[in-house]
């Protein structure tokens, strides 16, 4: 069992490192040709013009501000949902509320667009009396609900694994029960909980099909009320019609190997901050 489990975990780093060595081989040569800056912090994005121009300062700022948003509020969603099911709620309830985070889980992200597109979008233009819903706010809204689940059961899970000892210990020391599931069983699962911030970024930063359909898909340089596109979505609907071996597909390489680096940059920074805090 131990060479077993030695052979799933090399084969679990295997794909990491093909991955990565993938997206460094496709992506290096369209930043090497358009410039490092110019690519970075470039504002315009015109692939397909006579003098095509490949600036994604747009696509990196609304990734950003909507993934912020997005963990904004599903964050403390979620977190407190995680709270309840695990601490509060009654069997009864419980046994219907978890079922139904399960089931956002299960929801196809085509199907989150779609109601997005049909309901959020036009509630939005007739709210804010806009031209167009379809805008970065959208976008927020619909990334906020899809990571829910995953926020709800591993920070729920997390939560469930606290040694009931440190729960009777603070109870016998006069505290009352909502001080001690916030004093002392959410920070002896602050690493669980940080593995759910850390998969919500991971699905917020990465969904292309639900953002695409209600952010309206348009290069912009981002604002809460216009039509905007992600990094995802900038690759998902160029990449069908780019030419093989052409800049712009190397660009659209290019701009997934943003994303990527973003992922792990996060990821490194929130451990970071867990071992920091630990050895404080």
């Amino acid at each position: 069992m131990h060479i077993l489990f030695l052979i799933c975990g090399l084969i679990s780093i295997g794909f990491v490192l093909f991955i990565s060595i993938y997206l460094i081989i496709s992506g290096i040569p369209a930043i090497r040709e358009i410039g490092l800056v110019d690519f970075l912090f470039g504002q315009t994005w015109a692939s397909t013009a006579s003098e095509p121009q490949f600036g994604i300062l747009p696509f990196i700022l609304t990734s950003i501000y909507g993934t912020g948003g997005a963990i904004l509020i599903g964050v403390p969603v979620g977190f407190m949902t995680a709270v309840f099911l695990a601490k509060i709620a009654p069997p009864k309830v419980a046994a219907v509320v978890r079922p139904a985070v399960d089931l956002l889980a299960g929801i196809p992200s085509v199907v989150y667009g779609l109601i997005g597109m049909m309901v959020l979008v036009p509630a939005i233009r007739e709210l804010f009396n806009l031209p167009d819903g379809a805008s970065l706010f959208a976008a927020i809204i619909v990334l906020a609900v899809m990571i829910l689940p995953s926020i709800v059961s591993v920070s729920e899970t997390a939560l469930k694994a606290v040694p009931k000892e440190y729960e009777e210990a603070s109870l016998a020391l006069g505290a009352t029960e909502v001080e001690t599931y916030f004093r002392v069983s959410v920070p002896a699962a602050k690493s669980g909980i940080a593995a759910s911030i850390v998969l919500g970024i991971g699905r917020a930063i990465g969904e292309a099909m639900a953002v695409i359909m209600v952010a309206g898909n348009v290069a912009n340089m981002p604002s809460l009320f216009s039509s905007v596109r992600f990094l995802t979505t900038a690759v998902a609907s160029e990449m069908s019609y780019a030419a093989v071996g052409s800049l712009q597909q190397q660009a659209l390489f290019s701009i997934a190997l943003v994303l990527f680096l973003f992922i792990m940059l996060i990821n490194v920074i929130l451990n970071m901050l867990l071992k920091w805090k630990r050895e404080k």
